[in-house]
């Protein structure tokens, strides 16, 4: 459980001070009292990732020109959203957590892991400070958890081992969305766990300036915005104390015409972080005070422009990530053990809402990677010269996806909205070491490719003035190439002979789900939701068969994996009104055919001859060959493995206003989450 906290949250015409900088408009705030606390209408959360169907104004038909006596009208400004009121999404059948780019600005994490550390039902792996931090979503991580940017995935490897860079920084986000429980129906089966999905205005959609006259009826009407565009500017910084730690960024939007264009860079270096005393209490040599080998730098930029038009918007933007981070940990130290990683992404991006009385809009993404990593470090501890490369990873994708979003149309019982959507992705994975070149077990796993191509429909049916249902399905083939040796039963060598295989596998998942919102009394908003999710293997689960030094494991990969499927139910309580806000969830998953890896309790070197089972003539866990030191390690022997288990548990949040304070209003706010993962027969999912 986490405890409650005090929160001073302060009037949304108060001046806000921080390091956003740009077009500001102030004005004098007026004295908070508890009547504005029950009474305040909340700022609206939109959010764009757990469904196709999007919701739109109804658009304005042209107005006959104004005659020149008339008096031009007072501009509108935007209302800022309330600092620190806790984002409630109710309009959405799946469990949403937001982190909207107010919180984003004054939060200053390096990692998604980090930034939804505290959320209800989220935490981050935190393997690397600074570089490697992965979400995890009720329990599930890597290969279950969905990581896109824009309406793409994000590349890289990170699903790949705990240790690896997640290429999507939040310095530049404009909007983090969280989808928890089984969210594949739109993203993919890769996204059985959920999906963080991380918006920005690297493709803008609209003009700085203004609103963008989307007019899908009625023509005639001129352009609002200036001809001489305009410029805004944000720069966003923070400085860490424990880690000297300082980053900063720069985002740059502007605009003329049909024309807008968006360019962001951003950088940030930390030291060692400190900690109490001494790490490291079996080695008094080291003085303590800071945990060794925890520094990380990383930066980045991004260019973008889109051509925007009566109905829509198309653009392009490129985008390079760079970082460089640190494994933390005595063994890590001893060997300076870090990685290196970069990546160069172009993304495409449109959407055209037609004149037509039968669509609404159709929507495309297109997206090109390619991602490398250096695992590196010392192969001698006492010799600074054997510094070098021990693996890389190396991914090349390609993906593309397209939506339509069919008008409303009336059954009788009321309007029910339509969404098609087809997706395809292609990806080429590498992971070689140049420590044994030619061996049968070089790097993690051989190259391979992987080919996914799916559709998807989602269908949303007013049944009532207080009542929405969503009924969603998906299908989706995937197929995936490389080459993979035979293992004993017991996965320990006995003499026979090994050679690469070719294995050629295709899978089929096919998705479904349904679910009920229904408005109750005192603002309550209810959700029940029921969903059947089949996900494919992945490249690792199936092929993997060498060493991952960072992760300290020789894993093998099974070709024989079948689909893994969950069954799940949710129930949901909302409010997101008045002085009293929550979210409350509950949720039971059922898995067959679930995926882990599993400790054999045998360990190895860097080739398969080398396994053993435990014994004190094997008993140098230390990391160090015969000579003292070294890269002989000894990695725990990790196999991939299938068994029927059951994840259940749930989350709350709550925001109280007790009454005003100086210009603003304080409150409490608590959470609780708690997740049960066992097999069927009781035990631990590891």
């Amino acid at each position: 459980m986490r405890p409650a906290s005090s929160l001073f949250r302060a009037n949304r015409r108060a001046i806000l001070l921080g390091s956003a900088a740009g077009l500001v408009f102030v004005s004098l705030p007026a004295p908070a009292t508890a009547q504005d606390a029950a009474s305040t209408q909340l700022p609206e959360i939109t959010v764009t990732a757990p469904s196709p169907i999007a919701r739109h104004r109804a658009p304005r038909r042209a107005e006959p020109a104004a005659s020149p006596s008339a008096a031009a009208p007072a501009p509108q400004i935007a209302e800022t959203p309330q600092r620190g009121v806790l984002p409630i999404v109710t309009d959405q059948f799946a469990t949403v957590t937001v982190v909207p780019n107010e919180e984003l600005r004054r939060d200053g994490t390096a990692t998604l892991g980090d930034l939804l550390f505290a959320k209800p039902g989220i935490t981050g792996s935190s393997f690397a400070p600074g570089g490697a931090s992965r979400p995890i979503i009720r329990g599930l991580d890597v290969n279950r958890v969905g990581i896109v940017e824009n309406g793409i995935g994000n590349g890289g490897v990170s699903d790949l081992g705990e240790d690896h860079f997640v290429p999507v920084d939040p310095l530049a986000a404009n909007q983090v969305e969280v989808l928890r429980g089984p969210a594949a129906l739109r993203w993919g089966s890769a996204s059985i766990g959920g999906v963080v999905s991380a918006t920005n205005n690297r493709i803008p959609e609209r003009l700085p300036c203004g609103p963008t006259p989307w007019q899908t009826y009625g023509t005639g009407a001129a352009s609002p915005f200036p001809a001489t565009g305009c410029v805004n500017v944000e720069t966003r910084s923070a400085f860490s104390s424990v880690d000297n730690g300082i980053e900063t960024g720069v985002l740059l939007d502007a605009g003329a015409g049909n024309f807008a264009i968006h360019a962001d860079a951003y950088g940030r270096r930390a030291s060692d972080y400190a900690v109490p005393g001494n790490p490291y209490l079996n080695d008094p040599s080291n003085p303590g005070g800071r945990q060794a080998n925890s520094s990380a730098r990383s930066f980045g930029a991004s260019v973008g422009g889109s051509y925007i038009f009566d109905g829509g918007f198309i653009g392009a933007a490129i985008t390079h990530n760079n970082a460089l981070y640190h494994i933390p940990g005595e063994h890590g130290a001893e060997l300076n053990e870090r990685i290196d990683a970069r990546q160069t992404r172009v993304n495409l991006k449109g959407e055209y809402r037609p004149d037509t009385p039968l669509i609404d809009a159709v929507r495309f993404w297109l997206g090109v990677t390619d991602y490398k990593h250096h695992e590196r470090g010392l192969e001698d501890a006492d010799d600074p010269a054997s510094d070098g490369i021990h693996q890389t990873f190396t991914d090349r994708a390609q993906e593309g996806r397209a939506e339509v979003q069919f008008t409303p149309y009336n059954l009788g019982f009321g309007p029910i909205t339509t969404a098609l959507g087809v997706q395809a992705s292609h990806q080429d994975l590498t992971a070689p070491s140049p420590e044994n070149p030619g061996s049968l077990y070089n790097g993690l796993f051989d190259p391979n490719s992987n080919t996914r191509v799916a559709s998807y429909v989602f269908n949303e049916a007013q049944l009532s003035a207080t009542t929405r249902a969503q009924l969603a399905g998906r299908i989706e083939h995937v197929r995936l190439d490389g080459t993979m040796p035979d293992f004993p039963t017991n996965f320990l060598p006995n003499g026979a002979p090994q050679s690469g295989i070719a294995r050629n596998l295709a899978f089929t998942p096919i998705s479904g789900s349904i679910g009920l919102l229904q408005d109750l009394p005192g603002d309550l908003v209810g959700s029940i939701t029921g969903q059947y999710v089949e996900r494919a293997p992945k490249p690792a689960e199936l092929l993997s068969r060498g060493s991952h030094h960072a992760t300290g494991t020789f894993d093998i990969g099974d070709p024989n994996l079948k689909i893994e499927a969950a069954q799940s139910i949710e129930v949901g309580l909302r409010r997101a009104k008045g002085p009293f806000r929550f979210e409350a969830t509950a949720f039971y998953t059922r898995f067959s055919n679930f995926i882990y890896r599993r400790l054999t309790g045998a360990f190895c070197n860097d080739d398969f001859a080398s396994c053993h089972v435990h014994d004190h003539d094997h008993d140098d866990h230390g990391g160090h060959d015969d000579h003292g030191h070294g890269h002989a390690h000894h990695l725990n022997l990790a196999v991939y493995s299938q068994r029927d288990a059951i994840f259940r548990g749930g989350e709350f949040q709550a925001q109280l206003d007790i009454g005003p304070m100086l210009n603003g209003i304080w409150g409490i706010e608590g959470q609780f989450d708690v997740v049960r993962a066992t097999f069927t027969d009781g035990t631990n999912v590891p």
